[in-house]
Parts: structure tokens; C-alpha cells; sequence
């Protein structure tokens, strides 16, 4: 996907369109995150966007997202962790949720924002394990006003500071994408039923090619 291009072409409203999917979405996981908003504070730096509505516009669409992922899970429950051996969703997860929310639901929420991956599903496994709505709106509004601010206030402030910036955004956004991206990978490999569940699946794979 070319972050340039989609800068260059959608704008404002792209970026909070792809926002929202990444939040609210199931499938958002796929989508740019942090490593949209970063180049979207150097372009604004260049004054090919508007700083304060694009700011505006993510947090916005931030909020949408997660409240839409939240709707979700509270509609959805338990029926969405049935699957026992899902590889992203696992009633084992959803155990593991509601009791750390019970505990530490404010904090998860807040942090979730900065991490690709959970900050698509935190949303959704609050609003199954019947997190209190009150509690999940404004520990979510600090999160997504930290997580929209802070990454594209960055990216404003290395494209204001660093000349002839546009030869090093797609080194930037690899250097962005690893410190992502990497925690999570790290999380997900470093659990030993989803490394036999994707051993499983690749096997079977070789098995019908075969």
C-alpha cells in the first residue's frame, strides 16, 4: 500500500476513513495505522494538509471506531469466541479479558491505541466482557486524543525539522512499522497453542497440495 499516494489523493478524508476501518472493523488489522499518521504529520509540515483538522478528523474517527468495535463485542459476546481453536479470537481470550478488565480495563484501553493488532480487537473484547460504557468512552477519548495527536504531532515535527524529509518517509515508515509491529508479532509467536495452531495449518496446507 502506497502512503504517499493515499496521502496525496484521498487526504483528510481517507486517512479517517482508514482510521475508523483499522478501529471498528474486524479486518482493520490490515490496514496502516501509526504508520499512516506518522507520514500524514510530515505532509503536514509541508502544508499538503491541514494540521488541525487532520488531527480533528483521526481522533474523530478514532473514537467512532473503537466505540463501533465496543458495540460489537456487547452485541456479539460470548458467540464471538466460540471458536476454541481461533487463531486471533479464542474463548480463552475472552476469560483472560474479563478479568483483566475488571482490574485494569482503563489502562488496557488507553495503552491498546498504540499497539497494531490490539487496538483493533480491545475494543471489541471490552464491550464482550460488559466493560462499563461510561468507563470505556473516556478511558478510550485519552487514548485516541494521545495515540491521534502524539503520532502525527511527531511526524509534524521531524517534517518541520529534517529538509528534503520526502526521501526518507518510506524508511521512516519501515522503522515505524518494526516498532509496531514487532510487539505484537513477538506476542502472538511467543504463545505456544498459536505457534502449534499455525504449525497445524500449514501442515494441512502441504497436505492438499500435496
Amino acid at each position: 500500500m502506497d502512503i504517499n499516494h493515499i496521502l496525496e489523493t484521498g487526504g483528510i478524508l481517507l486517512v479517517g476513513l482508514i482510521v475508523f476501518a483499522e478501529s471498528g472493523l474486524l479486518v482493520g488489522f490490515f490496514l496502516p495505522g501509526d504508520t499512516l499518521l506518522f507520514p500524514a504529520g510530515i505532509f503536514a509540515a509541508q502544508g499538503k494538509l491541514p494540521l488541525l483538522p487532520l488531527i480533528a478528523v483521526i481522533i474523530l474517527c478514532a473514537v467512532a471506531g473503537d466505540n463501533t468495535g465496543y458495540f460489537i463485542g456487547a452485541k456479539t459476546g460470548k458467540k464471538i469466541f466460540k471458536k476454541e481453536d481461533g487463531l486471533l479470537f479464542r474463548a480463552e481470550y475472552l476469560r483472560r479479558a474479563e478479568k483483566f478488565y475488571e482490574k485494569h480495563g482503563g489502562k488496557t484501553i488507553m495503552l491498546a491505541r498504540f499497539l497494531p493488532l490490539v487496538r483493533t480487537f480491545a475494543p471489541v473484547v471490552a464491550g464482550a466482557a460488559k466493560m462499563p460504557r461510561k468507563r470505556f468512552v473516556l478511558f478510550d477519548l485519552i487514548g485516541c486524543i494521545s495515540w491521534g495527536a502524539g503520532v502525527t504531532l511527531l511526524g509534524y515535527y521531524f517534517g518541520s525539522k529534517i529538509p528534503n524529509i520526502d526521501a526518507y518517509i518510506l524508511p521512516a515508515i519501515a522503522f515505524a512499522s518494526l516498532l509496531t509491529f514487532g510487539p505484537s508479532v513477538y506476542h502472538i509467536f511467543s504463545d505456544p497453542k498459536i505457534r502449534k495452531i499455525i504449525a497445524s495449518k500449514i501442515s494441512k496446507f502441504f497436505q492438499k497440495k500435496g
